[in-house]
């Protein structure tokens, strides 16, 4: 097992910075629409999406956006954090296959509530930006290392 720690409020500084990547493929894209409940045709069927301006399924924006997600619990501030806000932008559309690079950089701190702001960014393998926000989370004040559980193997289909 791997294991994470965090940074601590007092740890952190404006400037600090992390990336994580992940390459989205049409098992997350089908697994994200089962856990969600969007079943939005554009996502899954491909005779749908071809009639539109895009020619073939794309990623639901929020899993290319959960990126940021996974790089705030795993990384930057790490085990402990609470997400407080999310803005988010989507400027491309994301499609299986694509590796996608969420880089988040701390821009201001906030003393007496302890929350720092993050600019995101989310980028595709062509370096082209996907998604773009910010968010606010509440830094953990302790220090926290931790072991990254083993997640199940989710079957899709009967």
């Amino acid at each position: 097992m791997a294991t994470i720690t965090n940074f601590t409020y007092d740890e952190i500084r404006i400037g600090q910075s992390t990336t994580f990547s992940r390459t989205i493929d049409e098992r997350e894209i089908l697994l994200f629409a089962a856990a969600s409940g969007d079943v939005n045709p554009l996502h899954l069927d491909p005779d749908y999406a071809a009639g539109t301006r895009f020619g073939e399924p794309i990623a639901h924006g929020i899993l290319s956006a959960s990126l940021i997600s996974a790089a705030i619990a795993l990384q930057l501030p790490g085990p402990g954090v609470v997400y407080v806000s999310q803005s988010l932008r989507f400027l491309r559309p994301v499609k299986a296959g694509d590796e996608l690079t969420a880089r988040l950089e701390v821009t201001a701190k906030r003393d007496d509530k302890k929350f720092v702001t993050l600019d995101c960014e989310i980028v595709n393998q062509h370096g082209k930006p996907v998604v773009t926000g910010q968010a606010e989370v509440m830094a953990p004040s302790e220090k926290t290392t931790i072991e990254t559980p083993v997640l199940p193997a989710i079957r899709i289909g009967t």
